[in-house]
């Protein structure tokens, strides 16, 4: 009797270490003939798994690192493409590359949109208006975007709605665009803050205020400033290399990496990052070698990328002719960025119907005041 106990308990240690418990070890060995009997994720509730989607989604340098955990089970997969996880999609998550452009890529764009990311419905509504030509959807997801407060999609609207973009020059709204531009500066938006600015110091589509305008002009500086001392490393600070500034770099026709927009205040401040949609823009335009449509013109503000979509929609330096921008906050950036050492007064410039178009500002006048003004 005691011999077959102790047989017994033998056997069940056999199969303690030879049966489930082994083959969990064998599991995460990747033993092909073990595989499947334990399976530690499907053990973790959907509820969990859908939660650690949610973080990456919103995290994700790129759209790899989110396409990259989609492949690895079946599972993953399904979850992945939740409503949830696609709603709290990142701009970096859906920065398609234009060259990349796709109908998977659109399709997808369109599903976390539909999922009710302000971001895809954002950049796809940017797409669509300005790059497939489709005005009436476009417009449509940025207003979806713009009505879940989406500072970047209130900004857009303003600019469409001071250009008139998409239709006539008597479709320009300008009062509709001041008060979108202020929603999105009372959001924060740097260039809303800024558009806003020039807007009171012009008496553009609303009653001039001076000094209101400059107050928000600084503002925006200050705002841009303290964007860069959260974010930029600690070295960098300590180093004080951003409280100079060479102008220098500009002579010398060399891609600069610095923005001095804060000169005025003895800072050098890199550039401010321009938005994937943006981004976007600027690729799929310039694969088109930089032309949108036979006699239309591109933002000469690098970091813009809208084009036009209608001949002299855009504003044109009053000074040289040279470059044109959708919006004021564009023109200010560029002009301290490169346009101020290149701009060079003519004494008449003609565009191609022989029609002369300034943009508002007195043809000749000062060509700094002009473009500070």
């Amino acid at each position: 009797m005691l011999g077959g106990d102790e047989n017994k308990v033998k056997r069940r240690r056999r199969m303690d270490f030879s049966g489930e418990n082994m083959g969990c070890r064998k599991r995460l060995k990747g033993s092909p003939e073990t595989f499947g009997e334990c399976d530690f994720f499907d053990a973790l509730p959907d509820d969990l798994v859908l939660c650690i989607l949610c973080k990456l989604s919103s995290t994700a340098a790129c759209p790899a690192d989110f396409i990259n955990f989609l492949i690895t089970c079946k599972r993953f997969n399904g979850l992945g493409l939740h409503s949830i996880v696609l709603s709290k999609a990142c701009p970096k998550m859906i920065a398609v590359k234009a060259k990349k452009w796709s109908e998977s890529a659109h399709r997808f764009l369109k599903l976390c949109a539909d999922s009710g990311s302000v971001e895809a419905c954002y950049t796809l509504g940017m797409i669509r208006f300005y790059c497939l030509r489709n005005r009436g959807s476009g417009a449509s997801l940025m207003a979806k975007a713009a009505i879940s407060s989406y500072a970047p999609a209130l900004y857009s609207l303003a600019v469409i709605q001071f250009n008139g973009s998409g239709g006539s020059k008597n479709d320009k709204d300008l009062r509709a665009g001041v008060a979108l531009c202020a929603r999105a500066a009372f959001m924060g938006h740097i260039d809303a803050i800024r558009e806003l600015g020039h807007c009171l110091q012009d008496g553009y589509g609303v009653k001039q205020n001076i000094t209101e305008g400059r107050r928000f002009l600084v503002q925006a500086n200050a705002r841009e400033l303290a964007t860069v001392l959260a974010t930029a490393a600690p070295s960098a600070l300590n180093s004080g290399s951003w409280l100079t500034w060479n102008p220098l770099l500009h002579h010398r026709h060399v891609a600069v990496t610095r923005c001095p927009l804060l000169s005025d205040f003895g800072c050098n401040v890199p550039a401010p990052e321009s938005h994937p949609a943006n981004w976007f823009l600027s690729d799929w335009f310039s694969g088109c070698e930089g032309i949108p449509a036979p006699g239309l013109r591109l933002c000469s503000h690098s970091g813009c990328g809208r084009p036009e979509t209608r001949r002299h929609e855009f504003r044109r330096c009053s000074v040289c002719g040279a470059v044109n921008y959708c919006s004021r906050a564009c023109q200010a950036l560029d002009w301290k960025l490169r346009h101020k050492v290149e701009c060079a007064a003519a004494e008449r410039w003609l565009d191609d119907g022989g029609e002369i178009e300034a943009n508002g500002i007195d043809v000749n006048g000062n060509a700094e005041e002009a473009m500070e003004s």
